[in-house]
């Protein structure tokens, strides 16, 4: 029983025990824990502090006159000659002009520690941490210190790639570098002298005297909040375009300086009552000087800008210097073709321009006219806009460049000018002659603009594979956005057609519009800009393309501009009015002509903006001829420089063919045997393809027509299934889905004021179903 009683005992006594041991393991775990964790902060502190010092020895050098220069952006041409700088003149304010409830005004809202910290805040940071996640405001939310945002605004760029560790790292240790080479009201000064305040307005003594009229000193307290509040987001607090945020941005700042103790509450409640609108300037005075020489180069300067904002940076913050591709000389004649009447006689001054010119061999964008006569800065650019139809620019790069990449058709295949319906409609498109030419080659079919060749061509090539051919050229409409119509007309601007044709120009290489080749940051970093060229053509397409195209400028109206100076290649391209208009019979909404040289593309618009206006129409004749005497003026001036204007050699993809004493050329591969063409095997007819006549009935005369029963009588509605017989199989089975829903358009050659354009009238057929849609109608000569 003892013994029993002792062995209990001792269990008893084991039992009590063994917690202890478990609390003493815990107690092991923790303080290795502990250990390990301080050991890896020290090791962490100590990797962070080598790396924040290998980060700090390579910061920018900061300069006193860095530090005082401002923040604006420059653009300099190809020559490196600076040609614009955003925002204004800056109007540098002396610490001594700067009222102290307007330094406090700022610090309250931007760092209320200012006068406490050493450049970097780390309560800030954690207080900045917390106001983000917490939703809080009055001023917490950034972690960067006013010294802190002075170098990012002397020394580094907003772009999301500038936005690393390493860069934040500089950051501070310049801002701890700054504070102890620097007064801080001295970095105040700097720092209210050097932000943008927008509507191209840089510094508060700047910004006092556009907003309000006012010197710095005799500003209200209201309009100093609204001035220290725009800082932050210049656009999105403008008072003039948002009122209500600008208003809310302000009273912000007031009540940020009632917590602050620099104005009562009482004072914060009167104000915050107040318009934002009081004393606001409604009339600016303006550089004349500065703005006629803007308008030289403005279209340029916004594609430019438009570019940069792309690439990741802010102009008016980032203090940018930015090499361009412009070519000054170039810019400056094209300007002078629009606005002058030493090249172009222009109908009036309300008639407009969009004027592109592209360097084929490298996507340069070397210049471009944006309008005429511009009475505001950075408005519309025509160059750039896709509002308007191209007319007749569209077949190239719709119809017959498909046809040739995937079809593998010959130049002189046989195409037919014949009635026509689209497939599921009773919509028949018409040429400008309401006339029929029978058979023709392809080429003779671009040379003279007919519209149904161009229109079954499209049908025959599908939708789909001439989306992709458009694509391929930076012209990106889906295959279901294309109908009928748009084998003589897409809406596209005058840079893309330019950078579209250039494809043509060099072989069948696309490149972007470029028009930034190099940026130099705040920071002395250079990034390089080259575009990349994509195949966007076989090289037989390309060829056989500009070789088609040059018989325009040859055998069309197009001849008026044909010179033996150097070769060169193109397409006219004529907008009409909807039948029922109020316009002379002929007259044109938009007239185009975009060409190139193996050195330059350049493609020209003129129309109005308003063309439905009384008198905002082009008639017949020169009206008419602007586009092309407009590329002709400016492509001479380039071309004078000396570069290569020689002729296009042919690749080995291409073959050349003799048919009836004619230059013909076929796809290397392709089965010509079964093609049918003019003069060919397969041929409906061997009859040679006529060169331009001065009368169209002669023009009639020299093609042989095909047999009327092989189409569907116009008079009728055709169905899918009830095509003519010499129509593709996809034409026989387009969907009702692919119906053509805008208007038919058919297109007219402007009746010729000079011997080398004959003369003749023009109509159109418009479908009642889009009565009142522009009409696309072009050249048939």
């Amino acid at each position: 029983m003892t013994e029993e009683m002792s062995r209990v005992q001792r269990n008893a006594q084991t039992s009590r025990k063994q917690p202890k041991k478990t609390s003493s393991k815990v107690k092991r775990y923790a303080k290795y824990t502990i250990l390990t964790l301080a050991t890896l902060g020290v090791v962490g502190a100590l990797g962070g502090a080598g790396v924040f010092t290998y980060y700090a020895s390579s910061a920018p050098k900061i300069t006193n006159s860095a530090l005082v220069g401002t923040s604006q952006t420059q653009l300099l041409d190809a020559d490196s000659n600076v040609f614009y700088t955003t925002g204004s003149k800056r109007e540098m304010a002396k610490q001594s002009e700067i009222p102290k409830e307007m330094r406090m005004a700022v610090v309250s809202i931007e760092d209320r520690r200012f006068y406490k910290h050493h450049g970097v805040d780390p309560r800030r940071i954690l207080g900045a941490a917390f106001a983000n996640f917490t939703g809080s405001s009055l001023g917490l939310q950034g972690g960067s210190t006013l010294t802190q945002q002075l170098i990012k605004l002397t020394a580094f760029s907003t772009a999301a790639s500038d936005q690393t560790i390493k860069r934040k790292a500089q950051e501070a240790w310049l801002a701890l570098k700054l504070e102890k080479e620097y007064s801080k009201n001295q970095i105040l000064t700097l720092y209210m002298n050097k932000v943008y305040m927008g509507n191209g307005v840089y510094g508060m003594k700047t910004a006092a005297e556009y907003y309000f009229g006012k010197d710095l000193k005799n500003l209200s307290t209201p309009q100093m909040a609204l001035l220290a509040g725009l800082p932050q987001s210049p656009s999105g607090y403008d008072p003039y375009v948002n009122p209500k945020g600008a208003k809310a941005r302000r009273d912000e700042v007031l009540k940020a300086m009632a917590q602050n103790n620099v104005i009562t509450q009482a004072q914060a409640k009167k104000y915050v009552a107040l318009s934002v609108t009081d004393g606001l300037m409604t009339t600016h005075p303006s550089s004349s000087t500065q703005d006629e020489e803007s308008k030289v180069d403005d279209a340029y300067i916004m594609s430019t800008l438009a570019e940069i904002k792309k690439l990741g940076y802010d102009v008016n913050k980032d203090g940018l210097t930015v090499q361009t591709n412009l070519n000054q000389k170039v810019q400056d004649r094209a300007y002078a073709i629009g606005n002058t009447a030493d090249y172009v006689n222009w109908k009036d001054d309300d008639m407009q321009v969009g004027m592109t010119v592209t360097d084929p061999n490298s996507g340069k964008v070397i210049a471009q006219l944006g309008g005429r006569n511009l009475k505001t800065l950075q408005g519309i650019n025509h160059a750039t806009n896709t509002v308007r139809s191209s007319g007749s620019n569209a077949k190239p790069i719709v119809d017959y460049g498909p046809a040739v990449e995937n079809l593998g058709w010959s130049t002189n295949h046989l195409v037919l000018d014949t009635p026509y319906t689209y497939p599921g409609t009773n919509i028949q498109p018409n040429d400008w002659d309401h006339k029929f030419m029978g058979s023709m080659t392809m080429r003779y079919a671009l040379a003279q603009s007919r519209n149904l060749p161009a229109i079954r061509t499209l049908q025959e090539v599908g939708y789909t594979k001439s989306s992709e051919f458009l694509k391929k050229l930076g012209i990106d409409i889906p295959a279901d956005k294309l109908v009928g119509s748009s084998a003589i007309g897409i809406d596209v601007s005058s840079e893309q057609l330019a950078t579209a044709y250039a494809a043509f120009a060099n072989g069948g290489t696309y490149y972007k519009p470029q028009y930034i080749s190099k940026v130099t940051e705040q920071s002395g970093v250079v990034k390089n800009y080259k575009a990349e060229g994509s195949t966007a053509m076989k090289s037989s397409t390309a060829f056989m393309l500009t070789n088609m195209m040059k018989s325009v400028i040859t055998d069309s109206y197009a001849k008026m501009i044909n010179t033996n100076a150097y070769s060169q290649a193109g397409k006219t391209g004529v907008v009409g009015y909807a039948d029922g208009a109020d316009v002379p019979d002929g007259a044109a909404h938009d007239t185009w002509f975009t060409g190139f040289t193996k050195s330059a593309a350049i493609s020209v618009w003129t129309g109005y903006d308003q063309p439905d206006e009384p008198g905002h129409y082009l008639a017949e004749g020169e009206e008419q001829y602007v586009a092309l005497h407009a590329y002709k003026a400016l492509m001479d001036y380039v071309m004078s420089g000396g570069d290569d204007g020689s002729d296009w050699t042919m690749p080995d993809t291409v073959r050349e063919v003799t048919v009836n004493g004619i230059k013909e050329y076929q796809v290397v591969g392709a089965d010509v045997a079964n093609e049918k063409t003019i003069g060919g095997t397969g041929a409906v007819s061997t009859t040679r393809t006529p060169t331009v006549q001065r009368e169209q009935q002669t023009v009639q005369q020299s093609v042989a027509p095909v047999e009327s029963s092989t189409e569907q009588p116009a008079s009728k509605t055709p169905t899918s299934s009830s095509e003519s017989s010499t129509e593709s199989a996809e034409e026989r089975s387009t969907s009702s889905s692919q119906v053509e829903s805008s208007a038919s358009r058919s297109e007219s050659q402007p009746a010729s004021s000079s011997s080398n354009a004959p003369s003749s009238s023009a109509s159109s057929t418009q479908p009642a179903s889009s009565s009142n849609a522009p009409e696309t109608r072009e050249s048939a000569r």
